[in-house]
């Protein structure tokens, strides 16, 4: 099974690993649009006033646009520790021990706007750019990654991929029709049986979910081993609609 994450707009600074070097990444045939985002992005930080607004970032945020500018020297950590805020604060991989964090650099892929999919473990920088971004002298990103990234899935031959990115990351990268995959979709269900999707506790119950699966570490091949094995964790994950799963959260 290949679990993919959206990433998160909060980040950890720092870090004790090297430098980014973009050919250890995941998914390496994806060298060619990492350059080229990168390179974008270093030379659009040289112009701090136009990264701000290129990046519609605040007076407040107008440290970002160093950190985009370090991007190639600043020093790396796993991605999956990189990553701040609800998803990653519920997923809590530093608290995890070896067997875990090991299962979710197999499992896991955290789709980034500079990088693409890279494994969990995969040692990157702080970076601040958005799916939705618009990077001067460059194709917006979706036409820079949609089909590279589709084709890179597909390539790995995943038995099937759990889909917990939201729909921003998702035009980044849709999965190709030949991929077995479930969209998950996080809802919460009344008294009456009615559901509604969630925000906050979407976050929180993907970041939950994960953790489970990698403290488990169960045997994926299929969507409906993924049902058996969430109601023997007496997690509620039932069919939506064609391609989707609901999770239940609790609130």
């Amino acid at each position: 099974m290949l679990i993919l994450l959206p990433p998160s707009e909060t980040k950890r600074s720092g870090g004790e690993g090297p430098p980014l070097d973009a050919a250890t990444l995941a998914l390496p045939q994806l060298g060619p649009q990492r350059t080229a985002v990168i390179d974008a992005l270093v030379a659009l930080s040289a112009d701090e006033q136009a990264a701000m607004k290129a990046l519609k970032l605040s007076e407040r945020q107008r440290g970002e646009v160093a950190v985009n500018a370090a991007l190639r020297t600043a020093p790396t950590m796993p991605a999956v520790d990189r990553y701040t805020g609800v998803l990653f604060d519920a997923l809590d991989a530093a608290s995890l021990d070896a067997a875990a964090r090991g299962w979710l650099g197999a499992h896991v892929m955290i789709h980034s706007a500079p990088f693409g999919p890279v494994s969990a473990l995969d040692a990157i920088p702080a970076y601040r750019l958005a799916a939705g971004a618009r990077l001067p002298g460059l194709a917006p990103l979706r036409r820079i990654w949609a089909e590279p990234v589709a084709t890179a899935i597909a390539a790995e031959a995943p038995a099937f991929v759990l889909d917990l990115r939201s729909e921003a990351y998702v035009a980044l990268g849709p999965l190709p029709p030949g991929v077995d995959s479930a969209y998950v979709r996080v809802v919460s269900a009344g008294p009456d049986g009615t559901v509604r999707a969630l925000n906050h506790f979407n976050k929180r119950a993907k970041g939950e979910l994960v953790r489970l699966l990698a403290t488990d570490r169960p045997v994926i091949p299929s969507a409906g081993a993924l049902r058996e094995w969430a109601d023997s964790a007496g997690l509620q994950l039932r069919p939506g609609a064609p391609g989707e799963m609901e999770l239940v959260a609790s609130m």
